[in-house]
């Protein structure tokens, strides 16, 4: 018999405080910072994101999108034999414990269950579900818990305003079991680390203290005209490998990263813009968060239905980028 995987449960969490532009323009102001709801709104499409309260960390939020998505799976906690926690903003610094080992402590898993980090930024999602893929097609896990969470607000220079009004915190999580029938029909992941200097946090740590800087870096004209690129060719890459054409995709699930980003890749897609899902106005970017996070909110306001084909794909520092097109 031929092992297929497929999503079978979704879940998300917003952290409880939501900043509007007009909130954030109001608190760089005191900085001497300039900044407006217009200004952000017409580079980005963001009109608000949530921030982390004092304390709450990625797992945290983890925990509870994990809940949720277990609860639309018909799952157990213990039923998991696989976590892969997508993250850029790990609870520890270095990364150790792993994110993915932290979470499997707070949901009261017993199982032995693996665990594991992926470190793509924007794209991780991406690069989890394709890893967790092959994972189940051969045999390895029968059912993975995939997570995307950060938090942005912890790793954002709040003096420089042409990075610190586009990120917010969230956590997206999907649990992919075996199946007899196709779910992930295909997925392509890619990078290339000569572009690594465009989109990164460039400081490190040793003997204690920070050498660089701790905050998020983004030359955003460079990031903008490589990820249209990118996006569009992984996207018929997908289409090609599941020999499927663009006409029949259903949804649109992109990074949500920035409008015009996602409008653009809409466009070469030949796609309407109506089939494409938006929450980056609400959520801002929250990196490897933001695709669960959006697929979460079609599935459960009930755009994206059983059946329905969908194009999930982001791009990230490393650079890294990739595509996953399933069949819910």
């Amino acid at each position: 018999m031929t092992l297929y995987s497929k999503i079978v449960g979704t879940g998300s969490y917003l952290p409880e405080q939501r900043v509007t532009n007009d909130a954030l323009a109001k608190q760089l102001a005191e900085k001497g910072i300039e900044t407006s709801d217009e200004w952000i709104v017409s580079r980005s499409g963001i009109s608000a994101r949530h921030y982390a309260a004092p304390g709450q960390l990625s797992s945290d939020m983890a925990k509870i999108a994990a809940e949720h998505a277990l609860d639309m799976a018909g799952l157990a906690v213990n039923d998991i034999d696989l976590i892969i926690f997508a993250t850029s903003t790990p609870d520890h610094v270095g990364g150790f414990p792993s994110t993915a080992s932290v979470l499997q402590h707070k949901l009261g898993m017993k199982n032995g269950a693996a665990a594991m980090d992926i470190q793509a930024v924007c794209s991780g999602f991406v690069y989890a579900v394709s890893v967790a893929d092959s994972f189940i097609k051969s045999g390895a896990h029968k059912n993975v818990l995939v997570i995307g969470a950060e938090v942005f607000s912890h790793i954002l220079d709040f003096n420089d305003r042409t990075t610190c009004v586009l990120f917010g915190d969230g956590a997206g999580a999907v649990v992919m079991s075996a199946s007899e029938k196709p779910g992930i029909l295909a997925a392509k992941i890619h990078s290339d680390g000569s572009y690594g200097h465009i989109l990164c946090v460039p400081g490190t740590v040793s003997n204690g203290a920070i050498t660089g800087s701790p905050y998020l870096y983004m030359d955003g004209p460079a990031v903008f005209k490589l990820a249209v690129g990118l996006l569009d060719k992984v996207a018929r890459e997908v289409l090609d490998a599941a020999k499927i054409d663009q006409s029949e995709i259903d949804w649109l699930v992109p990074h949500q990263a920035n409008i015009r980003i996602m409008q653009s890749t809409a466009k070469k897609l030949h796609l309407p813009l109506e089939k494409m899902v938006v929450t980056v106005d609400e959520h801002g970017n929250t990196s490897a968060a933001s695709i669960p996070l959006a697929l979460d909110y079609a599935i459960r306001d009930g755009r994206i239905k059983p059946g329905h084909q969908v194009m999930m794909e982001g791009v990230g520092g490393g650079f890294t980028w990739g595509a996953v097109l399933a069949r819910m």
